[in-house]
């Protein structure tokens, strides 16, 4: 008990100074610790989370643990309580074997960031093993002969424990013959040998056992023995002699198997067989026997096996040389092993850092590695690199451990992995070199934003388009990886029409697919234009925006609209498109025109008229593209009164759409044979009741009347009005005073072109004598831009003259005047003109377009407040007198293209002087053709 127990205060102790001794080195940033061996497993060795000052969650998060090299791992460490315990059984004599000082060393790795400790613990030798013989019994066979003093080397006892543990003592038993002599060797080991006192006597004893003791100095002492039998032989008196007592040589590691080391050589004095000396190894290791040979007739020294410096740097060989006779003598053999640049150096992988952000930043720890060589001096020098060309570097950290540590910013977009090949290269001639591969993977970040396939997108989408038609699609990429890479599209807020753009269209968040939601309209929506955004799926997410620009491309969609003659009206609410053609009309007087509009635009829009039914082929015939009705030829007697006339008109779509108009020519002379005629059909209409034919009757002679009388006071306030003017001018030297501004609006032309299809108009049955025509000087009271060459003073423009005192008031018609038109991109029609009716430009000018509407309203205004010169009825601008009470301006749609003014064939001009200069011709003309009227 008393043993046991201070076995264990001596373990205590231990413990106690193993803490000491690592509190003291982890002071000087290197973990050490000191334990004995032979502890059991689980046992405490030291602190590491003290020693490293971390505390056991940092300890914990981030995953320290024992670096494994491949070999017996002995230790390991408790996350829980930070404590590095035993994790094998720790036998200092099986480690270390000999050597004065066994110390493991260990590595312990930290991530996040990544740092190497280094650690060691030295393993105190405890006496564990006790002295031991190879043999328990041995025999030394002495001839009687021997003189004394004679020493002879026995067999040395092995102890594994060093120190004061180890062998120390050698012991013999009490005999009057030896005495036992203990000698120190070369290399400290202590070896007995037995000297003999006194002459033996074989007669008188034959044999002698003694028993040899060997003990240490541990505590508690252990020892060992073995018995030695010693023989006396009779006769041969001289043993062999070594010419050396020791030999020493020095071999390389790289020597072939057989190869001789060296020779001993021994001489016997003796004759005869007593002479023959026979060579053997002296109780050496059992491993030095496996490696070495001796002959036994020559006393050479082979190689049995290949040497290894690495493992064994020294051997020490005893030859005994023994004759016949049983004589012998022994010598030393000290062989050296030389090293030899015979081992690769080894890369151990201890940790890789993979995969690896690309924004990672420099100087971070990626890998670590440690290279050895198990070759000594130069050839164990050990130099690591990598290839220039990567953004790595290498880093030694102590020994010969190495980090790869980033040397240049990652880009993943560039290069997504990097295999970097370590080369190590040892010091010897020829070098050796080995390497390994570390297979590094850059982790995407998300730091590219998606690029769409174009600057721009556009696309062309017919109207009347169906639901969820596909309009295009848009591709963006991210040259990023994974969720980062995934893109997704949206809209940009906006609004179309006052209406949220995401009503019209849409696009597909995975695809980029943009579709329509609605049937879009031409004549409504003409473009669309939207910011498409991809954005992908990083965190924060990067985007990036593309312009898409729908254009609307128009169809066919709309026929062509029917302005005049407007459609035939309820029965019993009188006629509608009537017009009125004299029988002395000549071919070509223009009759009537029919006025059509289209809502779409372009080819779509074209508009052409054709002819489709008469009552009378051959006499009329209409404009192809005007729609102008003029007569063919000269009316016959044969003729019927009232023709009826089906136009009709196409556009130019495909398929083309299409309308009719219906239109009622009358061939009469006077508005009595008109209203006769209308009389006599109303009659023939079948249900007509009689009384509402007289009531029209008498409607329009009160219509007629009310007219003439208008016109005639019309006539005279605009006699006095200029006669006024006149005064006014002349009194300001030609200065343009008292003017209302309206007269310089441009207003003029659209009077001239009412006035241009001007008729008739009889007060009576039989009144062709008395007529009220409407000159073209008479019916525009604004002043031309210069007064004509020939009369500069008179502001009244020439005509047949009033006669004051009769009963009659006549100006004679003038005649449209065909060259007062627009410029060919500005003449209202379906397809430019080039001299000719049929001909005509469409009117693409927008400016153009709502001039003329300006030019009608003001015309429209000027009459609603009285001012009219037009002598039409208020808000009719004249029109009632040539297309009946029914047409006002309510007719006249506010439509942007293909803008007819119904009755005319003049288009307006902005050249003033131009008509101004033509207006004494039209004046010409126009006396000449009443000359004719009244002759008939």
């Amino acid at each position: 008990m008393a043993e046991r127990g201070g076995r264990r205060g001596r373990r205590e102790r231990a413990l106690l100074w193993c803490v000491l001794v690592a509190a003291w080195e982890a002071a000087w940033g290197q973990l050490r610790y000191s334990l004995p061996e032979e502890m059991p497993k689980g046992s405490f060795v030291g602190d590491v989370a003290k020693d490293l000052g971390l505390d056991l969650p940092a300890l914990r998060d981030r995953g320290a643990f024992v670096v494994d090299k491949g070999r017996t791992q002995y230790f390991v460490l408790d996350l829980q309580n930070g404590h590095l315990s035993i994790k094998e059984r720790v036998d200092r004599e099986e480690i270390c074997a000999a050597a004065a000082t066994c110390v493991i060393n260990f590595e312990i790795l930290v991530k996040n960031p990544m740092k190497l400790y280094k650690g060691e613990v030295q393993v105190q030798d405890i006496n564990d093993n006790s002295p031991s013989f190879p043999e328990r019994k041995s025999v030394l066979e002495i001839s009687e002969y021997t003189p004394p003093g004679t020493r002879f080397p026995l067999e040395k006892a092995q102890d594994p424990d060093i120190g004061v543990n180890s062998l120390q003592n050698y012991e013999c038993s009490e005999t009057r013959y030896f005495t036992l002599d203990v000698k120190n060797g070369d290399d400290g080991v202590k070896y007995p040998e037995l000297i003999l006192q006194r002459s033996l006597d074989r007669e008188e004893q034959a044999a002698h056992n003694l028993t040899l003791t060997a003990t240490d100095n541990g505590s508690p002492m252990k020892s060992g023995s073995t018995t030695i039998q010693i023989i006396v032989l009779d006769g041969n008196d001289n043993a062999p002699e070594f010419t050396q007592s020791v030999y020493k040589v020095t071999v390389r590691e790289d020597m072939t198997v057989g190869s001789r080391v060296l020779q001993v050589t021994a001489t016997d004095r003796d004759e005869g067989p007593n002479a023959e000396v026979k060579y053997s190894f002296f109780k050496i290791p059992e491993e030095f026997d496996k490696t070495f040979k001796l002959d036994p007739e020559s006393g050479e020294i082979e190689i049995k096996e290949k040497l290894n410096f690495e493992e064994q740097t020294f051997y020490e060989l005893h030859v005994q040389a023994r004759d016949a006779g049983g004589l012998s003598s022994h010598s030393k053999v000290l062989i050296k092993v030389a090293d030899v640049n015979n081992h690769v150096p080894e890369i151990v992988i201890t940790s890789v850092f993979s995969p690896v952000p690309e924004d990672t930043p420099l100087g971070t720890v990626i890998a670590i590695f440690n290279v050895q060589d198990r070759d000594s001096g130069a050839n164990g020098e050990v130099r690591c690199s990598i290839a220039e060309r990567l953004p790595f570097r290498l880093e030694k950290t102590f020994d010969n451990y190495y980090s790869v540590v980033t040397a240049e910013e990652l880009d993943r977009e560039k290069v997504s992995e990097y295999n970097v090949t370590v080369r190590a290269a040892d010091g010897g001639s020829p070098s050796l070199w080995s390497s390994a591969v570390l297979a590094l993977r850059v982790l995407d970040v998300n730091d590219n934003a998606p690029v769409f396939a174009e600057a721009r997108y556009s696309a062309r989408l017919p109207e009347n388009n169906a639901a969820g038609a596909l309009v295009l699609t848009v591709r963006a990429a991210d040259a990023d990886w994974g969720q980062n890479a995934r893109v997704r599209y949206r809209l940009s807020e906006g609004r179309v029409r006052g209406a949220p753009l995401s009503s019209y269209v849409s696009v597909q968040a995975e695809t980029g697919a943009l579709y329509a939601l609605r049937s879009f309209d031409y004549e409504e929506v003409r473009e669309v234009g939207l910011w498409v955004r991809a954005e992908d799926g990083g965190a924060p997410a990067l985007s990036s925006n593309v312009s898409v620009r729908l254009v609307i491309v128009d169809e066919n969609d709309n026929a062509p609209q029917v302005l005049y003659p407007p459609p035939a009206p309820a029965p019993g609410a009188g006629w509608a498109g009537v017009e009125l053609a004299p029988r002395s009309a000549e071919p070509g007087a223009l009759v009537a025109k029919v006025v059509a509009v289209d809502a779409d635009a372009g080819q779509n829009a074209w508009l052409s008229y054709e002819l489709a039914k008469a009552t009378e082929p051959g006499l009329f015939r209409v404009g192809l593209h005007s729609g102008e009705v003029r007569t063919a030829r000269f009316p016959l007697a044969r003729d019927a009164a009232r023709q009826s006339l089906v136009v009709v008109v196409k556009d130019h779509g495909r398929p083309a759409l299409s309308a009719t108009a219906t239109l009622t020519v009358v061939l009469a002379e006077s508005v009595a044979e008109l209203l006769s005629e209308l009389g006599s059909a109303a009659a023939a209409a079948p249900g007509e009741p009689a009384g509402s034919l007289t009531r029209w009757l008498v409607v329009a002679v009160a219509a007629v009347s009310c007219l003439f009388l208008a016109f005639l006071l019309l006539l005279l306030a605009l006699r006095l009005r200029r006669w006024r003017r006149s005064q006014l001018l002349a009194a300001g030297s030609g200065a343009l005073r008292g003017v209302p501004a309206s007269h310089f609006v441009g207003i003029d032309g659209v009077r001239a072109f009412l006035h241009s299809y001007s008729h008739e108009v009889s007060l009576t049955a039989d009144s062709r004598k008395s007529q009220l025509r409407l000159s073209g000087g008479s019916c525009c009271d604004t002043l031309p831009a210069r007064a004509p060459a020939e009369a500069p003073g008179d502001l009244v423009p020439t005509g047949d003259h009033v006669d004051e005192n009769g009963g009659q008031v006549s100006f004679q018609q003038a005649q449209p005047n065909t060259d007062w038109r627009f410029s060919q991109t500005q003449r209202p029609g379906t397809s430019g003109s080039q001299n000719g009716e049929e001909g005509g430009a469409w009117p693409n000018n927008q400016f153009d377009t709502e001039m003329l509407q300006a030019m009608i309203l003001a015309s429209a205004n000027e009459a609603a407040d009285g001012n009219s010169t037009l002598g039409g009825g208020t808000g009719t601008m004249g029109l009632s007198a040539r297309y009946g009470p029914q047409f006002t301006l309510q007719h006249v749609p506010d439509y942007r293209q293909n803008v007819y003014i119904p009755g005319s064939t003049a288009t307006l001009t902005n050249a003033a002087s131009k008509r101004d200069a033509k207006s004494a011709a039209s004046a010409g003309g126009n006396k000449k053709k009443s000359g004719k009227k009244e002759k008939k």
